[in-house]
């Protein structure tokens, strides 16, 4: 590409990544006049895109929405994030493989063949989540995140059940499968609830003023639920031992925990879990002694767990 036309791609890919840019901002970006900004803009006006300009001290450029598509410009790294994302629809939980697959035949159709030889360099082998999410219920609970308003909806197999009612707050993508983080009405909580097993009703309910979560966020809310707490993305029993094996035959197999390896050919594992006898559970797997270095409660469990194991060891039918 000509040094003109690289910089326009650059100017419309910062259009398009924020809704208003001041003039010198935009030209310090892309090491130009605030004149020369000018031009680009006129410039893409001419290729049909909206570009709105607000004059004074403190103005600049919006890319409005609402026009005929105009030519697509990708530079590189589009290009490969596009390839990248659309191969990879079908592991992301919504049922959209195909859909995608003919967005990435239209794309590349309008691509320069640069570019479009190095979408199709880009081949993986991905693995589709096991729990298909229809893209209308997606689409149904984002618009009800977004506009506030309470959502109706069928869940699992309970049809002849009266429908839920929910103040949604956040739709959550976490390893393959989707949720909906809502204040249940009647349950007076919060709830999560999988997006592949709910059939939302219409019309939705009325607006609502949304509720602080009890976590900073819905992601980390969500991530704390499955390790058994509201607040905090952690375990609530945390253990460490000191385990007679190697750190590197440990390590493919200790998960979310911290590893340490010892001089003697030993490591230090960390480990947590629901309960004082997960932690147990989850060392006790790599079938090898160990010394429990803390802490009470860990020890506490240990010894009522070898009691319950000697019991059941001894028991005869």
């Amino acid at each position: 590409m000509t040094g003109t036309s690289a910089r326009m791609l650059a100017l419309l890919s910062l259009l398009q990544a924020r809704r208003d840019w001041p003039g010198q901002v935009l030209a310090e970006r892309l090491d130009v006049t605030p004149r020369t900004v000018r031009r680009d803009v006129d410039r893409l006006r001419e290729l049909g895109y909206r570009v709105a300009a607000s004059k004074g001290p403190y103005g600049g450029y919006r890319l409005e929405a609402g026009s005929e598509l105009p030519p697509l410009l990708f530079d590189e790294g589009q290009a490969v994030a596009v390839a990248v994302a659309l191969q990879n629809a079908a592991a992301g939980g919504v049922d959209v493989a195909e859909d995608a697959e003919r967005a990435l035949a239209t794309v590349r159709q309008v691509m320069p063949s640069r570019l479009r030889h190095r979408m199709d360099g880009i081949r993986f082998l991905e693995t589709a989540a096991e729990h298909r999410v229809d893209p209308g219920v997606l689409e149904a609970a984002s618009a009800a995140v977004r506009d506030q308003e309470v959502l109706r909806f069928d869940y699992g197999d309970a049809a002849d059940r009266p429908p839920r009612r929910a103040e949604p707050h956040a739709v959550v993508a976490r390893e393959g499968r989707w949720y909906l983080l809502a204040w249940d009405l009647d349950a007076h909580d919060w709830r999560t609830y999988r997006l592949d097993r709910m059939k939302p009703r219409v019309p939705r309910g009325p607006r609502f003023a949304p509720r602080p979560l009890p976590a900073d966020d819905a992601r980390t809310y969500l991530a704390a639920r499955a390790k058994g707490s509201t607040t905090e993305d952690r375990w609530p029993c945390v253990g460490m031992v000191v385990l007679e094996r190697d750190a590197r035959e440990v390590a493919p197999w200790a998960g979310s925990g911290d590893l340490e390896p010892l001089p003697d050919g030993s490591c230090r594992l960390t480990v947590g879990s629901w309960s004082w006898t997960g932690v147990l559970a989850a060392v006790a797997r790599f079938d090898a002694p160990f010394t429990i270095i803390g802490p009470e409660a860990l020890r506490e469990a240990a010894v009522a767990l070898a009691n319950r194991v000697h019991a059941a060891a001894a028991a005869t039918r």
